[in-house]
């Protein structure tokens, strides 16, 4: 692997189960547990995956078709069960539902013509949150002395 491939953030804790992440860019995002008053609106881990998740397809899915024409309306709907089993808290039964309305005429049937193999191509090829996910990659965890 080379410093092309690398990606990162930094999480910073900010609170008891309140955190910050910031990127390479500089760019922020806060989110909590969700499990007291001050989470109540922060995201939480899981619900960065799902944003994680719908953001990364839309973003292939809205290239490929607002080339033919500018969507009236693009929605995306991220839902998966969180569970306890033997293989410990997961997310299971993950779902991407695309809500995409075009306007009338040549260029919205373009677009509403490739939206489904769109969405396919994505999911199968280019979204690498949602390949990461299908694929299973492992994850090492470190601790290293400060």
């Amino acid at each position: 692997m080379t410093d092309n491939t690398l990606r990162s953030v930094a999480v910073e804790r900010t609170s008891t189960g309140h955190y910050t992440a910031t990127n390479a860019r500089g760019g922020r995002i806060s989110f909590g547990t969700g499990s007291d008053a001050q989470s109540d609106t922060e995201f939480t881990p899981v619900e960065l995956l799902l944003a994680a998740l719908g953001g990364c397809t839309a973003a292939d899915v809205d290239v490929a078709t607002s080339r033919h024409a500018e969507p009236d309306r693009f929605d995306i709907t991220v839902t998966g069960h969180k569970i306890t089993d033997e293989l410990g808290n997961r997310m299971t039964d993950l779902r991407v539902t695309f809500s995409v309305t075009f306007p009338d005429g040549e260029s919205g049937d373009r677009a509403r013509a490739i939206l489904p193999r769109a969405v396919k191509t994505s999911h199968e090829r280019l979204c690498t949150v949602s390949r990461t996910i299908e694929t299973g990659t492992p994850v090492t965890t470190s601790v290293t002395d400060v």
